[in-house]
């Protein structure tokens, strides 16, 4: 059965479609590069800085209420990623930063002969981080590459250059430039039967599907708030006996217990108190689809099933307009039949105008899409895109139907000129 949800109702908690081009409202395809807020995150930001702003651990009020409010954001993560332990779960500025720590931990503990496993299809975050921390180590890097027509991975390649010398195996979730969907659960399953450690980048997907860490088995897995509706902060996820194991590059005073062992310095208050409440914004979506739902975990995976329904309208919207423009190239999947293996992000490129063009031309229309690599350079470096890189619609649960047919004919009439 279909899920559905009150667009104009959820459209409604989002300010920024108060924005006018011209008389015309905003166009927000820019969703893959970060979300737009409802109005409850930004007072959520506000009323800790007004009323509960204090450092953690102090005896008085508003330490114990910011600290409290800590714990909260903690377990609405643990519900969001689908993990029992929210102590597992760590804050921290984004979700590159968070890597970068992550791989300079994990990279003491390789020796030369060792090898990792990266991906053509990756946004650089999880790339040269790992690359980096391979070179200080003095351990080799192998490349999952991807096939150039569909924009997917080739996981032939995965399954050859996974062997028992491999310690790390970095994937993304979905690729942030393609939309296509990656199987995280055979990646894993490969990297585990040689002992390799699996981190998952999953930026790209948050937003667009329930994320799930212990259906996937996997081992680390990063994301950022400001792509599902939250502020700028990053989440790092791990086993709690990983996380436990690794010396984390902190000050000595801080705790080595987790979660704080892992949250370097002081933590963006404000900004958790908004992850929260993002979170819980996503949740009470799915309590107004199934009133019924029991637990937060159940009431996002109610929100999932019907923003997948919905931005699977939209992506075959998006699909079946591109493919009718002239002169237009569709990097990634764009056979109907495997809508449901990609997100509703499109890259596209034309014979005649570079990305950039496109982009201010849609612009000046009030439709707001990205130029570029879109940090997703190894593939674009894959593709043979650079230096121009894509033109980038990504459409999210808040986007309508009427926003991706008025997009589709400004750019019959952009290539028309």
């Amino acid at each position: 059965m279909t899920a559905r949800f009150d667009l104009d109702t959820v459209r409604g908690q989002f300010p920024a479609f108060n924005r006018t081009v011209e008389g015309r409202p905003v166009v927000f395809l820019d969703g893959a590069a970060g979300s737009q807020v409802p109005s409850r995150v930004a007072e959520a930001v506000s009323g800790y800085l007004i009323g509960t702003n204090a450092n953690h651990g102090g005896p008085f009020a508003t330490s114990v209420e910011s600290d409290a409010m800590l714990d909260a954001a903690h377990q609405a993560a643990a519900d969001f990623l689908g993990t029992a332990d929210p102590d597992t779960v760590a804050f921290g500025a984004n979700m590159t930063t968070l890597t970068l720590a992550v791989s300079r931990a994990l990279s003491s503990t390789w020796q030369p002969g060792d090898r990792i496993l990266v991906s053509r299809l990756d946004h650089d975050a999880n790339v040269t981080p790992w690359t980096l921390a391979a070179h200080d180590a003095g351990v080799a890097v192998d490349h999952i590459d991807i096939h150039p027509d569909t924009a997917t991975l080739d996981l032939d390649t995965l399954h050859d250059r996974i062997t028992d010398s491999t310690r790390l195996v970095a994937i993304g979730a979905a690729s942030n430039l393609s939309g296509s969907i990656n199987p995280v659960t055979e990646i894993t399953q490969a990297a585990h039967r040689v002992g390799a450690l699996v981190f998952v980048d999953a930026v790209h997907l948050a937003p667009h599907r329930l994320l799930n860490v212990e259906a996937w088995d996997c081992d680390l897995l990063a994301c950022s708030a400001y792509k599902f509706f939250g502020p700028h902060v990053g989440l790092l996820w791990g086993r709690r006996n990983l996380l436990e194991s690794l010396k984390a590059y902190k000050l000595r005073p801080a705790s080595n217990q987790l979660p704080d062992k892992w949250m370097t310095g002081t933590g963006n208050h404000e900004g958790i108190a908004g992850v929260g409440e993002a979170i819980e914004y996503l949740a009470d979506l799915g309590r107004d689809v199934d009133p019924t739902a029991e637990s937060r975990r159940q009431a996002l995976a109610t929100a999932f099933r019907a923003i997948g329904d919905h931005e699977r309208e939209l992506s075959l919207g998006l699909l079946d307009g591109l493919v009718r423009l002239p002169g237009v190239t569709i990097h990634g999947i764009t056979d109907a039949a495997l809508i449901d293996q990609r997100v509703a992000t499109y890259s596209i490129t034309h014979d005649q105008l570079s990305p950039g063009e496109l982009a201010e031309q849609l612009a000046r229309r009030g439709i707001f899409t990205w130029a570029g690599n879109h940090y997703a350079l190894p593939v674009t470096e894959a593709l043979g895109l650079e230096p121009g890189g894509t033109l980038r619609i990504s459409a999210l649960h808040y986007n309508t139907l009427e926003e991706i047919e008025r997009t589709i004919s400004a750019l019959g009439d952009v290539l028309a000129r």
